[in-house]
């Protein structure tokens, strides 16, 4: 009688499992019609529109990706409000009108451009021997603003001119590096020009001279955290105004605006803890209308939209009794209505405030409807009606131009740049449904099936937990973590938007900070024990994956999952709640979210209770960990720690590193490595 030990058995199957990573193997149930992530190369990535000042001509910008060169391509395109077919410009950049109309400016090379409506007379506006950003020209075409990089401290080789060769890094303060980059003693400062018919006609001014500020914010702020006064004559711009060490645990950031003519500056919103930001301002100048965080230091606090009279100074809330979040809020052209983004049950909608309700709190009415995300629109007004022009997605469409009547929520698509490439792909169904969760709430849940489903096919499954934590799983295209490829690569993915989601309320959206492995935690496993019950997917053939929070969420997972899971994949998750602390760089978020630094007394319970680390004497499941070595958001060293232990209990488990990529993989040939790793990882134990 012939016996195998256990050890020898383990050992087969893991060489079994090492030759099939090795060898490239892949499923032979992938739908060759759907979408892959070469197709996904193949498309273009579009830009949010930019109306004409007539509201008769439309630009966008366009990204195609060149894998075999490793980056992209950015154009300009033009297409009429009658919707003629589009036409490419010019490769650049940040398209804008200027306030005549008559010209286009852009940015190429770091610097601003002109052209005319059909791409002809492209002359360079600004000569600077640095580059620029952020530009734009002031209502009353006498000026444009820009941002330069500014040093305003000192470095190591300032205070060590005689060691030329040396390198090294001193700090005094936090923030010492944020997001990918270190803290190099520079500053974005806001910069105003005069311009007269496509020449800088002087010397520009910083209105920021000395300030170891930023406007915008990083690392994400763009130009809508500037706004110009339609007068010409004042400008608003977002900042935090602190020293770097109190701006790491503070999201207070205020408005700021500036008078061209005395040269002042004063704060508008003071008062407020909280983050105060994207300024707009009315018509007719009276009035300004921004976004509020009232909670200090929460990051994913409730957009609330606020309004100030200028005049008077006198500041009330637009969106009392709405919960919800109030983003993109844009005039229309006469200052009689606001159209707004927001979020509702995982998708993205256009709402609309009626400014000339006689009411304190004007109505607010939902105009779109669908299964989609809104990410960006530009008002025109034509034939007595406000019409915009939106940038559309879902979770089987990237980006494309959509027209949407205001009045009645029509929705037509615009822009066709992507129609041939998509005619080609079948996508999966996208199907919801509303999960109960253990402590009797509801919980809406994305189930998207492979392309050419089979209902008596058994599937294997994938959990996807979302990251934020505060990021709504609603109808987004990703190109990384995108559920039409996973359903194409013959898996049914599972996306719950549990506790600490927007678009539910802001107590559900509240439930996630201080507990991040309680409810949250309990919420995807109701999510994937209530699809695993369908008799279309193999309940042995189960996967998790995620990355951020969503990272995080399957560490603690392998440590919690009771055997549900035969794989796991974490990106850039976090894994030791303390060294976390201790290794961000927005200590406002941990600070928050934690319920406070380790150290505290009372110690914070989410150290003792909700730290990943804490369960690994549980993990016995196959893990791939993957980090980009310049996210110093979630440090590698979390990556670091997981793969080691994952190592040393033996169990089956592969580090994925990226050393020039961030918290995300951007590269084209980095996001198709990663998408190869990927499903040879999931085939190989789900397969």
């Amino acid at each position: 009688m012939i016996t195998i030990s256990t050890e020898s058995i383990r050992t087969l199957i893991l060489s079994v499992v090492v030759l099939l990573l090795f060898t490239g193997y892949n499923s032979v149930s992938v739908a060759q019609s759907g979408l892959s992530a070469e197709k996904m190369m193949e498309l273009q990535r579009l830009g949010n529109p930019v109306a004409s000042p007539d509201g008769s001509l439309i630009l966008f910008t366009s990204t195609k990706i060149d894998v075999d060169k490793n980056s992209g391509t950015t154009h300009i395109y033009i297409q009429g409000f009658d919707e003629s077919e589009a036409r490419k410009l010019t490769e650049g950049g940040s398209p804008m009108w200027r306030p005549d109309g008559e010209k286009i400016g852009f940015m190429k090379g770091g610097q601003l451009w002109e052209m005319n409506t059909d791409g002809s007379e492209q002359t360079r506006v600004t000569d600077f021997d640095y580059p620029i950003s952020f530009v734009k020209y002031s209502p009353d075409g006498a000026h444009i603003s820009f941002i330069k990089n500014v040093q305003v401290d000192q470095t190591a080789a300032d205070m060590y001119p005689e060691y030329p060769e040396a390198e090294a890094r001193i700090y005094d303060d936090l923030l010492y590096r944020h997001w990918d980059t270190w803290h190099d003693g520079t500053y974005r400062h806001l910069h105003i020009a005069p311009y007269a018919n496509g020449q800088v006609t002087g010397d520009p001014v910083n209105i920021m001279e000395g300030e170891p500020y930023d406007t915008p914010l990083k690392p994400f702020g763009g130009a809508s955290q500037i706004a110009w006064h339609p007068s010409g004559q004042m400008i608003a711009y977002t900042s935090k105004k602190m020293d770097r060490t109190e701006a790491a645990y503070s999201t207070n950031s205020d408005i700021y605006l500036y008078d061209l003519e005395s040269g002042t500056t004063r704060n508008l919103t003071e008062p407020n803890p909280g983050y105060d930001y994207y300024p707009e301002f009315s018509p007719d100048g009276n009035f300004m209308i921004w976004n509020r965080m009232v909670t200090p230091s929460y990051e994913s606090d409730r957009y609330r939209l606020m309004k100030l009279t200028l005049e008077t100074g006198n500041i009330r809330e637009l969106s009392v009794g709405y919960d919800g979040n109030m983003n993109h809020a844009r005039w229309n052209h006469d200052g009689s209505r606001i159209y707004i983004l927001s979020g509702t049950e995982a998708t993205v909608q256009i709402f609309e405030l009626n400014m000339l309700a006689r009411s304190m709190h004007p109505p607010v009415r939902q105009i779109s409807e669908g299964v989609h995300d809104f990410t960006g629109f530009d008002i025109i007004h034509r034939d007595g009606r406000d019409h915009l022009i939106a940038g559309k997605m879902s979770m089987s469409s990237p980006v494309g131009l959509y027209r949407v009547n205001a009045s009645d929520g029509s929705i037509r698509q615009f822009s066709h740049l992507n129609d041939d490439v998509l005619s080609k792909i079948t996508m999966g169904e996208v199907t919801s449904r509303w999960v109960e969760t253990t402590d009797g709430k509801k919980m809406k849940v994305w189930v998207i099936l492979p392309p050419d489903f089979d209902p008596d096919q058994e599937y294997p499954a994938l959990l996807y937990a979302q990251g934020g934590p505060q990021g709504t799983v609603s109808q987004f295209f990703s190109y990384r973590w995108n559920f039409q490829v996973m359903a194409n690569a013959g898996y049914v993915v599972v996306a719950p938007n549990r506790r600490g989601l927007p678009s539910f309320g802001e107590e559900w959206n509240r439930q996630i900070s201080g507990d991040w492995g309680g409810q949250a935690m309990q919420d995807l496993l109701s999510a994937i024990d209530d699809v695993k019950t369908e008799p279309f997917v193999d309940e042995d053939r189960l996967g998790a994956i995620g990355a951020s929070f969503g990272g995080y969420s399957v560490f603690w997972l392998a440590g919690n999952h009771e055997g549900r899971f035969q794989t796991f994949i974490s990106h850039a998750g976090v894994f030791h709640l303390e060294a976390m602390y201790g290794t961000t760089e927005e200590l406002f978020f941990v600070d928050y979210d934690l319920d406070g630094a380790y150290w505290n007394e009372p110690r914070p319970v989410s150290y003792d209770k909700h730290s990943p680390h804490l369960y690994v004497r549980n993990w016995d499941t196959p893990i791939l960990i993957i980090h980009g070595e310049l996210d110093y958001r979630v440090p590698v060293t979390e990556s670091f720690q997981a793969f080691t232990v994952a190592r040393s209990m033996g169990i089956d488990s592969r580090l994925l590193l990226f050393p020039n990529e961030n918290h995300w993989i951007l590269s084209p040939q980095n996001s198709l490595l990663w998408h190869s790793e990927f499903y040879k990882w999931l085939d190989a134990y789900l397969k």
